[in-house]
């Protein structure tokens, strides 16, 4: 079993419209974009990051906004709802909060002891705030939301399977417990994990596999300390039968992929060096930040790329 992996790093979806993404995330739920640059094997369309003020591995959600591109379908194979930590009693600012700005899909409940708020993002996208009582992780208040209502980052994701067993054997080996199970969930939790350390496997038997599209999950991604330890996690998991990609540099941090048997792409991504390693922290996000191989091109490139602000 490893114990490397420290819960999510990043979770990376996909967009129709780079503009509406970037107010949803930094207007509506009010995230800090912590880095602004391009998708590296396609640079003709933007990456972008959101989190808190730093970036911290587990509060990263990215996107790739492909202009046009068509609404994904949901089915199995996918991450089916990326969740965030809110503290307790926080759901009533949100829902007001999320009616006001005309979310929609919102839907109340509550699971394994948390209540939670569903909701949907520009492209359909699934969401929910979980209350998460003593996450005392730093939320990133320079969006407008409270100290007392503002996210904290991830808690976790579902994945939606037509047979949960052989990626539930996949957690345990990458350090998971099974904390639970309620109807056709099984949750996961890993141990002393960074706060985005849950994972529920949902079954559903028969049901088509999904699209990929606008509103999709690309991969979501766990993190690691080091390039040591990636090393060791990369090595593990090609003993055991997986195809891991080799390590490829996203400059802010190393990658590793596999796909998982119920379809789900994995990352491994390392906390180093992080987002300020070409840009000073209090200007997180700001300036159009490219791969070194581009940066001839890059008149080209933000010629081509649409202001982010109206």
């Amino acid at each position: 079993m490893l114990n490397q992996i420290k819960g999510l790093h990043h979770v990376t979806s996909m967009a129709a419209d780079a503009r509406q993404n970037n107010h949803f995330f930094t207007g509506t739920l009010g995230l800090r974009r912590v880095k602004k640059t391009v998708n590296f094997d396609e640079p003709s369309v933007y990456h972008l990051y959101y989190g808190d003020e730093a970036g911290t591995p587990g509060t990263v959600m990215t996107y790739f906004p492909f202009p046009q591109i068509m609404r994904g379908r949901p089915g199995v194979g996918e991450v089916g709802e990326t969740r965030f930590s809110v503290p307790k009693g926080a759901l009533g600012f949100w829902k007001d909060h999320f009616a006001a700005a005309g979310v929609a899909g919102l839907e109340e409940g509550s699971a394994f002891g948390a209540g939670w708020l569903r909701f949907r993002g520009p492209d359909g996208d699934g969401f929910s705030l979980v209350e998460t009582e003593g996450d005392s992780r730093a939320a990133w208040t320079g969006g407008g939301i409270s100290e007392a209502a503002a996210i904290r980052g991830f808690s976790g994701a579902s994945l939606r399977l037509n047979d949960t067993a052989a990626t539930a054997e996949l957690l345990g080996f990458m350090g998971y417990e099974k904390a639970g199970v309620e109807g056709n969930v099984t949750r996961f939790i890993l141990p002393e994990g960074n706060g985005a350390d849950t994972i529920d496997l949902e079954a559903l038997s028969g049901t088509p596999f999904a699209r990929q599209g606008a509103g999709s999950v690309h991969h979501i991604a766990f993190a690691v300390p080091d390039r040591a330890a990636q090393l060791e996690v990369r090595k593990a998991l090609m003993d055991t039968g997986y195809q891991v990609t080799p390590v490829i540099d996203r400059d802010y941090f190393w990658a590793i992929y596999f796909r998982t048997p119920g379809g789900v792409l994995f990352e491994i991504a390392t906390n180093e060096p992080g987002f300020d390693r070409d840009e000073d922290a209090a200007h997180l996000g700001e300036a159009l930040k490219l791969p070194s191989r581009y940066e001839q091109y890059r008149d080209r490139i933000e010629a081509h790329l649409d202001p982010l602000e109206a």
